[in-house]
């Protein structure tokens, strides 16, 4: 072989190689710039490491020796829990939704050496835990499946870090979402309520302060409450960087105040104003919140409750073998808005757990709940100890009442429901999806409680 073919076979070898280097380094998502690690062959040649990183997904982890090297990764992603779970890689590519004991590969690319994100987007799950992060080192092994590391678990530490957040209960944090809105009432009686769309800070636990989108920069937004045959109007100024709309959830509006644009109106962009009038002709348990992008705005924070007239009471009557005096007297009216996704998460009131707010009754009160679900799945309430007499579904009195201890509210469900607080002490009240409410660093999350004096 003559010497000049052996010199453009090195020189194309070479090159190769620099398209490889160059392809790693523009093409890594979010990566940390660095060299990305290229084996000599003994033929002279190089090529790209490659590694191959077990990944197991269960019930409400992420586990496996997130380490690779640099070079082409690929994820295999398998399924251990009980639960449809996916995997996704911040600014980079996901798998499908992977069935319980179904399996899948998840190919990254080049990456450089740097560190890299990974959650599961199933509503809920990553704030459970269902997070990890790889990191890519020039010191990993390539070429070979990691094996799952053998951990003994720290019973005492779990213990210890349930027990500290409890105690923290109830844990002061800044602002208080869905207080009621005073009206400004106007010369013909119509009561105006003055909203503002914006960005703002919001403290949904002690110390994870988060960008929500409110009305009036509160989560959730200001309550209204109107009386059967009151004339509203709705004045909702746009600060936010997009478009919005405001649908009332629940209230017979016309078609061209149900906040839906483009059909019923047009949008309101940033910087505008835009009107909503009507008169509220029948009682209501309601809601309003962000219809135009409302899986972004929703969650995000733009929800809040809306109330006309009073719900009628079963008085008088026996319901699932409780009797409900004729004579009751509301000791409280408890609007209880739920979310599990966006920047305000697993919450109640816009609060996570040791902040949400607990509520205080005296031996023998009779209380009122209404339950507004503005997540993305169901939640089930359960009180413990005292029934919970359903008396209305999305507003509407039931012919039969009932009672149960976990009540069940599909996404943009309202349900009210009456309980009597007969029992001295202190009562905890939560969503019964156990991983709403308790992780490996605690309590967190759709947790409150009832304290009877």
């Amino acid at each position: 072989m003559s010497t000049t073919r052996t010199n453009e076979d090195r020189t194309t070898r070479w090159y190769f190689v620099a398209v490889i280097i160059l392809f790693a380094v523009i093409s890594v998502p979010m990566a940390t710039m660095g060299a990305v690690a290229v084996w000599k062959n003994d033929d002279g040649t190089s090529t790209v490491r490659t590694s191959n990183v077990d990944v197991q997904l269960s019930e409400f982890k992420i586990s496996g020796n997130m380490v690779a090297a640099p070079g082409e990764v690929t994820l295999t992603v398998t399924n251990k829990g009980t639960v449809a779970h996916d995997l996704i890689m911040t600014n980079g590519p996901r798998t499908a939704m992977i069935q319980p004991g179904a399996t899948e590969t998840l190919q990254l690319g080049v990456l450089a050496v740097g560190t890299y994100e990974f959650f599961c987007d199933v509503a809920g799950h990553a704030d459970a835990g269902m997070r990890a992060t790889l990191s890519v080192t020039a010191t990993a092994v390539a070429n070979s499946h990691t094996d799952h590391a053998s951990t003994e678990i720290d019973y005492a530490k779990l213990d210890k870090a349930m027990n500290d957040s409890i105690l923290k209960f109830p844990a002061k944090t800044e602002g208080i979402g869905g207080v009621v809105l005073e009206p400004k009432v106007l010369s013909d009686g119509t009561k105006e309520f003055d909203l503002t769309a914006k960005i703002g800070k919001w403290e949904v636990e002690p110390g994870k302060i988060v960008d929500a989108w409110s009305y009036n920069g509160i989560v959730p937004g200001p309550t209204i409450k109107v009386n059967v045959g009151d004339k509203v109007r709705m004045i909702v100024h746009n600060e936010l960087p997009m478009g919005t709309d405001v649908h009332v959830h629940g209230v017979e509006v016309p078609n061209n105040m149900d906040g839906v644009a483009p059909i019923t109106q047009k949008l309101i962009e940033p910087g505008t104003t835009f009107n909503y009038e009507f008169t509220a002709n029948k009682p209501a348990v309601a809601m309003y919140h962000a219809h135009h992008m409302g899986q972004m705005q929703v969650p995000n924070g733009l929800f809040a409750a809306f109330l006309v007239g009073e719900m009628p009471l079963p008085l008088g009557k026996t319901v699932s073998g409780l009797t409900v005096p004729a004579n009751v007297t509301i000791a409280q009216e408890i609007p209880m808005v739920l979310n599990d996704a966006g920047v305000i998460g697993l919450s109640l009131n816009g609060k996570s757990f040791p902040a949400t707010a607990p509520y205080a009754f005296k031996t023998g009160d009779w209380f009122l709940v209404h339950y507004f679900n503005e997540g993305l799945q169901i939640h089930p309430m359960h009180l413990h100890q005292f029934p919970q007499i359903v008396i209305a579904r999305d507003g509407l009195p039931l012919d039969s009442p009932y009672a149960a201890d976990t009540i069940s509210i599909a996404p943009g469900e309202r349900v009210t429901v009456l309980v009597h607080a007969e029992k001295p002490g202190t009562w905890v009240w939560h969503c019964h999806i156990l991983n709403h409410v308790e992780r490996d660093e605690g309590m967190f999350g759709m947790v409150t409680a009832v304290v009877v004096s």
